[in-house]
């Protein structure tokens, strides 16, 4: 046993750290205990007014605007949302960012986010892809959209309360959606489910493992 009445530091040192690991040992038995679900992502509707790229000089000029709900499905946990920042992609090539109004979440609730996307940005698309934006706007319904949040949460369980983490990036990927210009009417836009990996975990933990 390192603990021993002539060696303090290492008694000490064998202290703390056993209190660290039953610290940390106490946290995955409560998690496993109260099994969280994870959070639920949705884009409910998207309305895009403009999308021009310039290719001259590779400017695109955007107004998106995109509707989310985010579901907490479980009975006994509430979720703090420190942080929301909401990205904009175009075929793998990010646009514009924006930040969210932090909020909180009770059990079973549904909360709903608007993200509103408007400027201009310098993106440059491959030759395949930009071929693809020319189909897509003689079209006029744009396939490769995308919108990501990066979060950071704290979650509450009874009394006990997590510190801050950042989860795995929610991705809503493969938007597909109509530009109305002109008070033109488009066609219905299609309810899109966002991936989110384990919301209650923190997506640099093994990063750093």
């Amino acid at each position: 046993m390192c603990c021993r009445p002539q060696n303090t530091f290492v008694c000490i040192y064998c202290t703390i750290c056993t209190l660290i690991l039953i610290f940390f040992l106490s946290f995955i038995i409560f998690w496993i205990v109260i099994s969280p679900s994870n959070l639920k992502f949705h884009v409910t509707d998207a309305t895009l007014k403009q999308f021009n790229l310039i290719t001259t000089n590779n400017t695109l000029y955007y107004n998106l605007k995109v509707n989310i709900t985010v579901r907490n499905p479980n009975n006994n946990i509430i979720v703090y949302y420190r942080r929301i920042t909401a990205i904009a992609w175009y075929k793998d090539n990010d646009f514009a960012s924006i930040t969210l109004t932090p909020f909180d979440q009770g059990h079973k609730n549904t909360t709903f986010l608007e993200a509103k996307f408007e400027g201009q940005s310098v993106i440059k698309l491959k030759a395949k892809q930009l071929g693809e934006y020319k189909q897509e706007t003689s079209v006029g319904i744009y396939n490769d959209l995308a919108v990501d949040l990066d979060l950071r949460i704290r979650a509450k369980y009874g009394r006990f309360k997590s510190g801050r983490f950042d989860p795995p990036i929610v991705q809503c990927r493969r938007l597909r959606v109509p530009l109305v210009s002109n008070g033109n009417s488009a066609p219905p836009f299609s309810v899109t489910k966002c991936s989110t990996g384990s919301s209650f975990s923190d997506r640099n933990a093994d990063a750093g493992a």
